[in-house]
């Protein structure tokens, strides 16, 4: 009779333990990580700022991971207007190579986000992914040779809050 009720009070508190509501990572925390990543990116380089071109979107996928992304302009591009209809190939020659210059810039700015992410985003369980996506906007006269389309580094929390082992543990992909 002790190993049926000690059986059922063990089946008791695994029941208990699968259907308690596991944390939950607020909104607000979520917020604060979107709006630090877009101060980032706006400040990014006082000469020539990068352009944000929307506000940095965050979700959390639970037993996945945080999720940051958003667009970006590496330049604040010239545009065609009444008077500059076209763009001459030395003209699309340097827009070219100046996105170029500035790809280890935002590079450098989402592997930051993503530390500090790992760092202030507590309750994401360590075992789970925090990841920044950047999607980048081209005018349709640019010459794209050489630039992503899109950029993402990942890395589990627990690795990246390891400074031993965060540079390893960033995965990027860039399409």
């Amino acid at each position: 009779m002790k190993r049926l009720a000690a059986a059922a009070l063990l089946v008791a508190a695994a029941l208990w333990a699968a259907t308690s509501e596991k944390p939950r990572i607020s909104r607000a925390a979520m917020a604060a990580m979107e709006k630090s990543f877009d101060s980032q990116i706006e400040r990014a380089s006082a000469a020539e700022p990068l352009d944000l071109l929307g506000n940095t979107r965050g979700i959390y996928l639970a037993g996945y991971g945080a999720v940051f992304s958003t667009e970006v302009n590496l330049i604040i591009s010239p545009t065609i207007n009444p008077f500059h209809q076209t763009f001459t190939k030395a003209e699309i020659a340097r827009v070219h190579a100046r996105k170029l210059e500035r790809l280890p810039l935002l590079r450098r700015k989402m592997k930051e986000m993503l530390l500090a992410s790992a760092a202030a985003l507590d309750t994401v369980p360590r075992n789970e992914q925090i990841v920044v996506g950047v999607s980048l906007f081209y005018f349709s006269w640019e010459d794209t040779t050489g630039l992503p389309v899109q950029i993402l580094m990942q890395g589990q929390r627990d690795k990246l809050l390891n400074r031993v082992l965060a540079d390893n543990a960033i995965h990027t992909e860039e399409f």
